[in-house]
């Protein structure tokens, strides 16, 4: 077996651990953090909106030498507007595709006989298409409409199949992951364009599926948590952060990697500029969404719990159990409300990873020497 999976099979039998959950303030401070640099960035440079939601023009080129640089100067002198400019492909030769917001017809024919001329071609040669503003605020509405109808269906479907409290973390954890995204893209810059609305909706069922990973661990480890005094909530939560960390890692990983590929290789070393506009919001939202679903959802889940009534009585008879175990030592016998989750060594210090419901192990014991003389 490879490290990284005896590594996950330790953390699954909760054998090592990391505590996410009493570090909990450490990771709001981060994720608070970083939010309000998105909407910093989001307020202060706002988004590159694509002509798709302006209206615009859009002109490409045939091969030419014609710098990068050149012909955004050549399009902006002859429309009066900024122009955005991409290579397309590598080599001495290359294609632009020169997009110019906010022109009519009239405008465009101009911009495309200037750079016709510029560079030296025929006016044929240089094909455009206009595009209108209604278009992109349409596709704009109706992305709007359909974040809207998923994020009420994901909170009903989370409040039947788990509780109300998991839906409302993971409603916020989505609410997160959004936010940075769009704020990233006000921070680099990057133009928005359709394919960055289906990216960003894309991303929102990667973000949810890991946290419902977790969820379904934790409830299946939580079931009658009242009737046992080993373990507390935040104990049992943190173990199925632990024991499914390996997995969304890996998922995570795996998801990432053609992500990375389409963002820094087709993007930036092959020039397909217009790769980047979903690439860009699949990279990071996918990065955020495996974030909140370890660090935000699953703590704040634990928070909600301990709040509740009968979650603070566990609490206080857990750690009444222990104090009196330091006390007067270990009991021989497990008492009866710990048989559930008996297969745990009786070490108080393994209260940080939590207990897991295996009941193979309640047959522990039967061989033991009862102590008596035959």
């Amino acid at each position: 077996m490879s490290k990284l999976g005896n590594l996950g099979a330790r953390l699954h039998r909760g054998e090592v651990g990391y505590d996410f959950i009493r570090n909990r303030k450490l990771w709001y401070g981060i994720s608070i953090l970083i939010t309000i640099t998105a909407i910093v960035g989001l307020a202060v440079r706002g988004l590159n909106m694509g002509i798709e939601f302006q209206g615009g023009a859009v002109f490409n080129t045939p091969k030419t030498t014609v710098s990068v640089a050149q012909a955004q100067e050549i399009a902006e002198e002859a429309s009066g507007h900024d122009a955005i400019v991409q290579k397309l492909g590598g080599g001495d030769k290359a294609t632009l595709r020169i997009q110019v917001a906010g022109i009519d017809t009239k405008q465009a024919d101009k911009v495309s006989a200037e750079i016709a001329d510029k560079l030296g071609v025929s006016e044929n040669d240089v094909t455009g298409e206009l595009v209108g503003p209604s278009w992109g605020e349409q596709i704009a509405n109706k992305a709007w409409q359909g974040l809207g109808i998923f994020l009420i269906l994901v909170v009903i479907y989370l409040a039947i199949a788990f509780e109300w409290r998991m839906a409302l973390a993971a409603f916020v954890a989505l609410i997160h992951d959004i936010t940075i995204t769009v704020g990233i893209y006000a921070l680099v810059g990057f133009e928005v364009t359709p394919g960055t609305v289906i990216g960003l909706l894309t991303i929102l069922g990667y973000s949810l599926y890991d946290t419902v990973v977790v969820f379904d661990s934790l409830k299946e480890q939580t079931k009658d948590i009242t009737k046992q005094t080993r373990w507390t909530y935040s104990e049992i939560a943190n173990r199925s952060i632990n024991g499914t960390l390996v997995r969304s890692i890996n998922t995570t990983v795996v998801a990432l990697l053609p992500v990375a590929g389409l963002l820094f290789i087709g993007g930036g070393f092959l020039g397909a500029g217009m790769l980047n506009d979903i690439s860009l919001s699949l990279f990071v939202g996918l990065a955020a969404g495996a974030y909140s679903s370890i660090f935000i959802a699953t703590p704040l889940v634990a928070d909600l719990k301990e709040r509740e009534p009968q979650m603070k009585a566990l609490k206080k008879r857990v750690l009444a159990k222990r104090a009196q175990t330091a006390t007067e030592g270990p009991a021989t016998d497990v008492p009866a409300d710990d048989e559930v989750y008996d297969d745990e060594p009786e070490d108080t210090a393994a209260a940080v990873v939590g207990p897991r419901n295996q009941p193979a192990s309640r047959n522990r014991g039967r061989n033991r020497p009862s102590g008596k003389r035959r």
